[in-house]
């Protein structure tokens, strides 16, 4: 693939905080976002999560949003997001660029059919939430806010869908249809949400940790964050510095099982091995594998063996920040990336939180040390949806 892709800007809030700033400093400090459930209208309190720790009224007040506006969280977690890639990158919409947005996103609006469900079969007193509902429409209602997009398109490939979207924000630049891509996901929890995860008995009560021995499943978590992408010549041409190069992507679908990743890791192995066949580099490259890690019993085998099948036993550096921020799901893709980004820009390894015993099936331990043992030049980021919706990006230095 062409080496010209290059991210110029960022924004992120999750369990952590809101913005890159405050992800830097918990990730440094390796302190966590899972936490007891405080905002989410649910009866399985027992279940830690990884909530954003703001109100839709103080994200509303933060977006200078008039509190009787239509709005949901997933759309006001985008907003934010956006709103902090934009600044970084200095878009303002006055550029005469044609900027896409485009956002990996599944529940969408779900948190306010949730909540007004019988309204809307009893009385007329919210119908205008229902057309919040489509996972669409939180896309929408993002570029509806900052008025600056010529384009937008939704991404929904559950996990692997805000990564997918930086996927499809590069594959954009490289044919000319559009000059800068704002592009990652959003993902608010909700009663459905959570319920849904917890049937499948794949949600673990105690804080994750991913890739341990003795690991029992995930923790829900919520979020949002955006790359900036854009063509070499354009990033020139505004004077605007990059952070870093998307260098690599690939997307494969093992279509293994609806929900179950393959036990040889098959469609994982493919989307690392076509991305950094699509980079140009070897598996000696990679400095550091943010993994997809959930914490589950079958992604964690499946994604080690994997890694293995790629890496041999020389693998680099791996571990999972869903023990930082939870699963955000359709966002995780655009949190990880973000995430790793950072890891480049400061040369450090967000490290693997509340790992004690490695799995006696794999030669793999993630890992507990952020420092690397050679300067970061390539960082390589999976994110896997149900489906074996499988996608790999990878970061490199300018």
């Amino acid at each position: 693939m062409p080496k010209e892709i290059l991210v110029s800007g960022g924004g992120v809030i999750s369990a952590l905080g809101a913005g890159k700033e405050a992800t830097l400093t918990a990730l440094r400090e390796r302190r966590t976002g899972i936490a007891p459930v405080r905002y989410l209208q649910t009866a399985h309190t027992e279940l830690p999560v990884g909530e954003v720790k703001m109100s839709n009224a103080e994200m509303m007040r933060a977006l200078h949003i008039p509190e009787e506006e239509v709005s949901t969280r997933t759309s006001l977690m985008g907003m934010m997001a956006v709103r902090e890639a934009l600044e970084h990158a200095r878009i303002g919409g006055k550029e005469g660029l044609r900027v896409a947005l485009i956002s990996g996103v599944t529940v969408g609006g779900m948190d306010k059919s949730e909540r007004y469900y019988l309204d809307f079969l009893e009385n007329d007193t919210k119908n205008a939430y229902i057309a919040t509902h489509d996972c669409g429409a939180c896309t929408e209602m993002i570029a509806d806010y900052f008025g600056v997009f010529s384009a937008v398109e939704t991404i929904s490939t559950a996990c692997s869908s805000a990564a997918n979207a930086i996927m499809l924000g590069a594959m954009l630049l490289e044919r000319g249809l559009a000059d800068v891509a704002v592009a990652g996901g959003c993902e608010c929890l909700t009663k459905f949400h959570l319920n849904g995860f917890n049937t499948l008995m794949i949600l673990d009560r105690e804080p994750c940790k991913p890739f341990d021995a003795h690991r029992a499943g995930l923790n829900l978590g919520e979020g949002a964050a955006y790359l900036v992408l854009e063509r070499e010549d354009t990033l020139r041409r505004r004077g605007a510095e990059p952070l870093c190069r998307l260098s690599g992507y690939a997307n494969t679908c093992d279509a293994y099982h609806q929900t179950a990743s393959s036990p040889n890791g098959e469609g994982a192995y493919l989307a690392m091995a076509k991305a950094l066949e699509a980079a140009q580099l070897t598996p000696r490259d990679i400095g550091y594998i943010n993994a997809h890690g959930t914490g589950t019993v079958n992604n964690d085998l499946s994604e080690g063996v994997a890694i293995q099948r790629v890496f041999g036993e020389s693998a680099p550096p791996v571990s999972s920040t869903k023990s930082f921020t939870g699963h955000t799901t359709s966002a995780a893709g655009g949190v990880e990336a973000l995430i790793a980004v950072l890891a480049l820009q400061h040369g450090f390894i967000p490290v693997n939180l509340n790992f004690a015993l490695p799995m006696p099936e794999l030669a793999l331990t993630p890992a507990t040390d952020e420092q690397p043992t050679a300067p970061l030049r390539h960082v390589l980021s999976n994110s896997f949806g149900f489906g074996g919706n499988d996608t790999s990006l990878i970061f490199s230095r300018v």
